[in-house]
């Protein structure tokens, strides 16, 4: 029965699942819901990383391309009586946390996430993830987009998904006052394989790549993505790209112009070529806007990846560490992967689904039966 509580919800930014009991459902029947489980997708940015920054957008507008990626984070939140318990909250990540108040929760983004949403106890939530966190591919931002979706299903409201982006965005810059760009928390939202425009605060645009399954199928293939084996906390590193907005504006505009380019070769016919010329491009443009963006051991990974016979590539996230993405002709892959043998690829698809709700567990009815006959 619950599965058909679940429909596709068409926005201007593309398309978002969600629970219906904001429709009404949930009133009608008494329905409380005990568990939902959403999943929300980590993302590979190829153009306009930086660009994306209200510190630069605001000024000059920004874009990016990139494509949300069938990697993903799970999230579910489930109801308990705390007053049963000695905790009211029960957190779960790396760690597990079961505190009294809401205050006491050390996962600051959880804390913040579950205050924003107005849920101080009773629940319990757990994280899990496909790929580790601090390595590029956008994790932090898809953990707090997923997790508003959780509570809002949890609660039975339907949040579009750019707005699901615009609330990430300003908690995790205005609440926990990190210095982050707008780029992941709207992959994570709208998923797709996009560009999107920065335009000013909470005014973004998502258009989709008007890919052929032929065509999209034929980008994939060029697509190798390996792991350096460095995490690194980008914070600290971001919050100087961001300092330096004035100093790099030059790098940043011939950045956001590559979004463009991108975009003409990905809907034109013929080579592909050109597309990891122009990542090549924009990770030497990239390089110049911080001194810490690279270091010894990703130029070696990156010159080896090239020698054997990669068209391009780039670091993904911000720089430090992470994964490194290259683009390859089909022929040449198996050259590159036997020369960075000694680390770990990851295999994905491109073009996965926004944050949605992939189950909801309801309790017993709250009516009783003669309520509901009279209900329904």
């Amino acid at each position: 029965m619950f599965t058909e509580l679940f429909a596709t919800v068409s926005t201007k930014t593309g398309d978002t699942k969600a629970c219906l009991p904001c429709l009404g459902v949930c009133a009608t029947f008494g329905v409380s819901w005990t568990m939902i489980i959403t999943q929300t997708p980590l993302r590979i940015s190829f153009l306009g990383g930086g660009t994306d920054y209200p510190e630069y957008f605001e000024s000059h507008g920004g874009a990016v391309l990139g494509t949300a990626i069938d990697k993903f984070a799970f999230l579910s939140m489930s109801r308990f009586q705390s007053a049963l318990f000695d905790y009211a909250i029960r957190i779960s990540y790396r760690q597990v946390e079961c505190v009294k108040a809401l205050d006491e929760i050390r996962h600051a983004p959880f804390r913040e996430c579950l205050r924003w949403a107005g849920v101080s106890q009773d629940v319990e939530v757990h994280y899990a993830a496909e790929l580790p966190a601090l390595t590029g591919l956008g994790s932090s931002s898809s953990f707090v987009v997923g997790l508003l979706n959780t509570i809002y299903a949890f609660q039975g409201k339907l949040i579009p998904a750019l707005e699901l982006a615009y609330e990430a965005i300003e908690i995790e810059r205005k609440v926990l006052g990190e210095s982050v760009g707008c780029q992941d928390q709207t992959f994570a939202a709208v998923g797709g394989f996009n560009v999107i425009e920065f335009k000013g605060w909470n005014n973004f645009t998502v258009q989709r790549i008007p890919f052929s399954q032929d065509r999209l199928e034929e980008f994939e293939e060029h697509m190798l993505v390996f792991f350096t084996g460095i995490r690194r906390r980008a914070e600290e590193l971001a919050a100087r790209q961001v300092k330096r907005v004035q100093q790099n504006a030059e790098h940043l505009l011939a950045m956001r112009r590559m979004v463009d380019d991108g975009f003409r070769i990905l809907v034109s016919p013929g080579s592909l070529a050109p597309f990891g010329a122009l990542l090549h491009e924009a990770w030497l443009h990239k390089r110049q806007l911080d001194p810490g963006i690279s270091n010894d051991a990703v130029d070696q990974i990156y010159e080896e990846g090239m020698a054997a016979g990669a068209l391009g590539g780039k670091l993904l996230g911000a720089g430090g560490g992470g994964f490194m993405l290259f683009f390859v002709p089909p022929e040449r892959k198996e050259a590159v992967r036997q020369r960075l043998s000694h680390l770990t690829e990851i295999q994905f698809r491109t073009s996965a689904p926004g944050t949605y709700v992939v189950h909801a567990g309801a309790g017993r009815s709250t009516a009783s039966p003669r309520r509901q006959q009279r209900a329904a």
